[in-house]
């Protein structure tokens, strides 16, 4: 085959493809069913091209037809989208934006989960040139109210959950920099949701401060914390940013559409 005739056989599957495009961002862009006449008009495809291709979609189950001459999108894309999800995992994500992060702050960045009333550390993207005299092994754990990600998981919870966090812990102290008492804690969490950042001012270990931000996944939902910690005298305001935008980038790996 020449490549002209190769080139014709391409263009008119390109140009399918392209309407196909059309018809789901139009079909995506309403929760209710459309009609065939609205999705012509709104991608310009003459209503028997448009009657065609939607036929072939529901078909293969990519569009529903809940009744005669109306359009959705069909549950393939869910069951599609689910095995995509099922793939995107937090760790793998957070890997090489963390070690970015790392060379350019030179202190340790933790990534740490939930489980229960603690945080345990997943991954870590540090050097002995960091200064840290105390560093958390991997799959390490700590109490929720003691650190910086352990506050934003607890800033999101409703405060009856708060007040039985703090009744099931007694909300017991490493030094005495730790928060024990409940009135202060919900003051330190209503900055956390004011400002979407936590802070761990040496409440875990004397002479280690950490500033965490959240990694959220595509339903929006809080999934990990992305954390630096650093000597309390060498803590920088300024990683903020960084911090933030290595966060929103993870989050982004994982569908999450940040602002």
């Amino acid at each position: 085959m020449s490549k002209h005739d190769r080139a014709a056989t391409a263009t008119p599957t390109v140009q399918v493809i392209e309407r196909l495009f059309a018809l789901m961002d139009v079909l995506a862009s309403r929760e209710e069913p459309i009609s065939l006449k609205e999705i012509s008009e709104k991608t310009g495809l003459h209503p028997s091209t448009t009657h065609r291709i939607l036929n072939d979609l529901t078909i293969g189950r990519y569009v529903d037809r809940p009744e005669a001459g109306s359009y959705r999108l069909g549950m393939r894309l869910l069951e599609l989208g689910n095995l995509v999800k099922a793939r995107l995992n937090v760790r793998d994500a957070a890997m090489t934006p963390m070690r970015e992060l790392h060379k350019q702050i030179q202190q340790p960045v933790n990534l740490s989960m939930r489980q229960g009333d603690e945080i345990v550390y997943v991954e870590r993207a540090f050097s002995e040139r960091s200064g840290m005299q105390v560093v958390r092994a991997i799959g390490g754990r700590a109490p929720l109210h003691l650190t910086s990600v352990g506050k934003l998981f607890l800033s999101i919870d409703d405060p009856l959950k708060v007040r039985n966090y703090a009744t099931r812990t007694g909300l017991s102290g490493h030094t005495r920099n730790s928060i024990t008492q409940l009135p202060v804690l919900e003051r330190e969490l209503s900055k956390v949701r004011q400002y979407g950042i936590a802070r761990d001012n040496e409440e875990l270990e004397l002479g280690v401060r950490c500033i965490a931000a959240g990694i959220y996944d595509d339903q929006g939902k809080l999934l990990a914390g992305l954390s630096i910690s650093a000597p309390a005298d060498r803590m920088d305001e300024g990683w903020l940013p960084k911090l933030q935008a290595t966060a929103d980038e993870i989050s982004n790996a994982l569908g999450h559409q940040v602002n």
